[in-house]
């Protein structure tokens, strides 16, 4: 009975070695890391950018430019507490291009920059990374928000790019909100443009349309997006484009490997498709984030003479402010408590 007792204790203590020894194997080690990780929350990030260049801090006021930092502010929050609430990188993008679209300060939507002719012309675009879904718009004149009617081109549409009346036509079959050209003017960028077709040089104090405003994001679902959005060049000709409404420039986003949005000299960023070249070191190099923004930004960029900026963020939730120029209207801010706007570098 002895014999019997001992061998069933010792066939037990084989079974638990046995299933001990199965659970320690690799691919069991894997499965159980990757059960891990899904379980743990992603990293919920959003980063924006108001435009990039040259910016002088006698321009800005004795108070640092509180009035730009305060602007960024909230579109930050906003499109963050879009993701707080679990809504997707796509409405959080949305949220915070819309907002500085509306912020006379910059260069997209009302306080767009004006061309030759006096009017203002309006280019966004918007990417999925889920899906790598695109819309874009440009030559806009009558769309408040264009960067609502570059979602609905990716949403409502077969396409991914429209122009001018076009455009115009599909934003109205959509109900979007109209606004005559006139709403977007106003008293500075008019002044920008009489004195450049004068010929004259801008006020030391007067800040000017430094490009571009865009948003990043990543949300719950580890879902990527990005948005751009802008009023172009003044002083703008012929139906000039620059690399805002540009997927691959201007704007790209790939949830294997990140969300750009571009502000600068956009011929360049257009030669340069930096947006794509950025995610594309990333995913097929394996580079980092930072390394890869950094490559074509203060590499390729600067050697190819243009100038401007970035911002970006990947899979992991990790964000890059990266840029070239003076100066960067950015923020960003995660679930880690990470929270800021800036303008200089340091």
């Amino acid at each position: 009975m002895a014999s019997g007792r001992t061998s069933r204790w010792l066939a037990a203590v084989a079974a638990a070695a046995a299933a001990a020894m199965t659970l320690t194997t690799p691919a069991a080690q894997a499965a159980d890391a990757a059960a891990t990780a899904a379980a743990k929350p992603r990293r919920l990030a959003i980063a924006i950018h108001g435009g990039a260049g040259v910016i002088s801090r006698e321009q800005l006021g004795p108070d640092g430019g509180a009035v730009y930092h305060a602007g960024l502010q909230e579109a930050l929050d906003a499109g963050y507490a879009v993701l707080e609430k679990g809504g997707s990188s796509l409405d959080a993008v949305t949220t915070a291009v819309r907002i500085l679209e509306d912020n006379p300060l910059f260069n997209a939507g009302r306080g767009a920059v004006l061309a030759h002719d006096g009017r203002a012309y309006l280019d966004a675009s918007i990417m999925s990374g889920k899906d790598l879904a695109a819309g874009a718009v440009t030559g806009v004149t009558t769309v408040r928000h264009p960067i609502d009617l570059a979602r609905r081109v990716m949403e409502d549409s077969p396409h991914v790019m429209l122009s001018g009346e076009g455009a115009e036509e599909f934003a109205g079959e959509r109900g979007l909100e109209r606004v005559p050209n006139e709403w977007f003017i106003t008293p500075t960028r008019k002044q920008q443009l009489e004195r450049v077709l004068r010929g004259a040089t801008a006020p030391r104090n007067e800040l000017q349309g430094l490009g571009t405003v865009g948003a990043v994001a990543i949300d719950a679902q580890g879902h990527l997006a990005a948005a751009t959005s802008t009023g172009g060049m003044t002083n703008k000709r012929w139906g000039r484009i620059g690399d805002a409404p540009i997927i691959g420039a201007g704007t790209y986003a790939n949830d294997a490997s990140c969300a750009v949005s571009a502000t600068g000299h956009g011929e360049y960023f257009i030669r340069s498709v930096v947006a794509h070249d950025i995610c594309a070191l990333v995913e097929y190099k394996g580079w980092s984030l930072q390394r890869a923004a950094a490559e074509v930004v203060k590499g390729k960029l600067v050697q190819r003479g243009g100038e401007g900026g970035i911002i970006a963020v990947d899979a992991k939730g990790e964000v890059v402010l990266e840029f070239n120029s003076p100066g960067m209207f950015r923020g960003m801010r995660d679930s880690s408590g990470r929270r800021m706007t800036a303008i200089y570098e340091r």
